[in-house]
């Protein structure tokens, strides 16, 4: 049978402490417990379905986890206060000082930093390649790699990473391919490709609405029990906790996920298409040219389409600076980062989500200070705001006007 996500999570169902259609939001930081036999049963772990401490878990917080999981594809989940709260323990947990991973050169700058700046601290190396290119990424791995770590679509570039035969390579040297699916939630399934653990920033299109910060781990039982170990998991020592009330709202946002990433698909996909027609330098991975465009075709799972983020290179980041405070004078969007809002976000990576990556590297991985990436919103009229997008174009001289 086709993995459906959405099919997955309107599956489930929750009732109600008192019979609502929403599960009850358990609004404690402590639970209480008829004897102290039990209490000791739960710090050990073994007395399944007794809440401890929050920190630990909580329902609310296991009911996220188990629609993500089911979203994905995986025997369980573990949500966090942010994706970078997700990110970092599962490295942690997977390495250590010693060891060494394969990671995509083009990644969230925040991860990047980790990787780069951070996690060497611990005696923890990692080399960054082209993850596009399967010979230089065999080529970075050596005795001592564990992980070989890449965004399914990567955050500027949107580079598409070949998760099946990423996997083929994990297997073939004993590595967990850990994939942050942040850009394509529904449009690609991961775990279903080989991936090990699968990890999203909760904060973007999942909740959508850019109200929350929060992340997930997406993986086997018995990884997510190794994070949340009392003694050394470092999902439970590093304190990167949901908080209740926080995963209640995401959760209901996430049933409406199918229906807004289509629409996000929709609208990207033409703009993609009138940009790249405009003349415009268009990198969308609904476009037959961009580089990995069969890629991703081959994984997607294709009701939910290319996913909603799409660059461009206006040529300076003058120019680009101009555009975005343009757009939003004209109400086309916000010049903000993130992603997955119901209005259009638009920013220049090289001087906002990208900056931690130095300029030379940016420069050699493509990341031109003139491009500008969008989160493409939930437009009703997606036609009305490329007209107003190409006027804005036009005044800026980024584009000629047309001539009638």
């Amino acid at each position: 049978m086709k993995f459906n996500p959405a099919n997955n999570i309107q599956d489930l169902q929750y009732f109600g402490e008192f019979g609502g259609v929403n599960p009850s939001i358990s609004d404690s930081s402590t639970y209480t417990f008829l004897s102290a036999k039990t209490m000791f049963d739960t710090f050990e772990g073994n007395a399944d379905g007794c809440y401890l401490y929050s920190r630990h878990t909580s329902p609310s917080n296991l009911y996220l986890g188990e629609a993500l999981a089911a979203m994905e594809g995986t025997e369980t989940a573990n949500v966090s206060a942010s994706g970078m709260g997700a990110i970092t323990p599962v490295l942690l947990q997977l390495c250590k000082s010693g060891d060494h991973i394969v990671s995509s050169r083009t990644i969230y700058g925040g991860t990047y930093a980790f990787l780069k700046n951070f996690i060497p601290r611990f005696n923890i190396e990692t080399s960054f390649v082209d993850i596009t290119k399967l010979d230089l990424v065999e080529a970075a791995i050596t005795p001592t790699t564990k992980v070989l770590y890449c965004e399914a679509v990567s955050n500027p570039l949107l580079e598409v990473a070949d998760i099946a035969a990423l996997s083929k390579l994990a297997k073939k040297y004993n590595l967990q391919l850990v994939v942050d699916n942040t850009f394509s939630p529904l449009s690609i399934a991961p775990a279903k490709l080989g991936a090990d653990i699968v990890i999203h920033s909760l904060t973007k299109f999942i909740n959508g609405a850019s109200d929350t910060v929060g992340g997930v781990v997406c993986a086997s039982q018995a990884f997510i029990d190794q994070l949340r170990n009392v003694n050394d998991g470092a999902g439970m020592l590093l304190g990167s906790t949901m908080d209740s009330l926080r995963a209640a709202s995401v959760l209901k946002n996430l049933r409406t996920l199918h229906i807004r990433i289509k629409l996000h698909s929709t609208n990207a996909m033409y703009l993609a298409k009138m940009f790249e027609a405009d003349g415009l330098k268009t990198v969308y991975p609904g476009l037959p040219s961009h580089p990995s465009h069969k890629v991703f075709k081959n994984m997607m799972n294709v009701d939910y389409g290319f996913g909603g983020m799409l660059t461009i290179d206006v040529g300076s980041i003058d120019k680009a600076n101009d555009l975005m405070e343009l757009m939003q004078q004209k109400n086309l969007g916000y010049l903000a980062v993130s992603l997955g809002f119901y209005k259009t976000l638009f920013s220049a990576p090289g001087t906002s989500t990208s900056s931690e990556i130095p300029e030379d590297e940016q420069a050699a991985m493509g990341l031109t200070d003139g491009l500008i990436r969008f989160s493409v919103g939930l437009d009703n009229d997606i036609q009305r705001t490329y007209t107003i997008m190409r006027e804005c174009m036009e005044e800026l001289g980024i584009l000629n006007p047309i001539l009638s």
